[in-house]
């Protein structure tokens, strides 16, 4: 059955090591926003990027440059992750106030010098610091997105802080999968999305999906409406280009569809 591309799961790159490469000499290359309009003339529904408190790999400026950039794809979105508690809000105050475009905000409960994002907010521990920044975020007319281990009793309690979606941490699938522990995981995380869902969330999916592992996830998970991927991408497109990279995770997402 065919499926029109906006019934499908949608490919947000996530630009951050293109930034962290560029960081490594002061030449300005690779740019972070020449990845990003060839991601987004392949074919990527949205960019994604983190911008950690100590800049390792995107930088403020990066953060505006592409929020520019993206004035002129009205059909795509910009995505900001990161923790609310450190420089996110402060950010994307900034973006707004420059009148660009946001259109959600990930928040990520990593600390400060954190190697890698590897694991959600949880409930009710993290419910009141929440509400607060959430209805910041929406104040700005960002989406809000939760990052969330796939824990199915904690999707209700995401909602019932203000959250518009959850974006389900993938590490663990992405671990087992092609394991024996592999079947056990994509039911974990097909039930935690369906309880998203009855909650009235929106669910997005990321952290070591590849091209390998992502087709099998969005056959089984429910209602995935984004997937944001990042190291995986950048490293095929060292081989492959961004351009056909792109194209062949946009593949991927419509196997699943087919």
């Amino acid at each position: 059955m065919a499926h029109a591309a906006s019934d499908m799961t949608a490919l947000s790159v996530n630009l951050n090591k293109v930034a962290l490469v560029r960081n490594t000499r002061h030449l300005g290359i690779p740019s972070v926003t020449r990845a990003a309009t060839l991601c987004l003339q392949a074919g990527a529904r949205g960019i994604t990027v983190h911008p950690r408190p100590d800049e390792r790999h995107i930088r403020l400026h990066d953060v505006f440059d592409l929020a520019e950039l993206m004035r002129g794809w009205p059909d795509r979105e910009f995505n900001i992750e990161g923790n609310p508690f450190h420089n996110l809000m402060a950010v994307a105050h900034e973006v707004r106030a420059r009148g660009l475009p946001l259109h959600q905000l990930t928040f990520v409960p990593d600390s400060e010098g954190q190697f890698t994002s590897d694991h959600g907010w949880a409930f009710p521990q993290d419910a009141d610091r929440l509400r607060p920044v959430i209805e910041q975020a929406r104040a700005l007319g960002a989406r809000v997105s939760l990052f969330m281990d796939p824990e199915p009793a904690q999707m209700a309690a995401a909602r019932a802080v203000g959250a518009d979606r959850v974006e389900l941490y993938t590490e663990p699938y992405a671990a087992a999968w092609s394991t024996p522990a592999g079947e056990h995981q994509l039911a974990r995380y097909r039930a935690a999305a369906r309880a998203a869902l009855d909650a009235g969330l929106g669910v997005n999916a990321g952290h070591d999906l590849n091209r390998d592992n992502l087709t099998a996830f969005l056959r089984v998970v429910p209602g995935v409406a984004e997937v944001s991927i990042g190291h995986a991408l950048i490293a095929d497109a060292l081989e492959l280009g961004y351009a056909a990279t792109v194209r062949d995770y946009n593949r991927c997402i419509a196997d699943a569809f087919a």
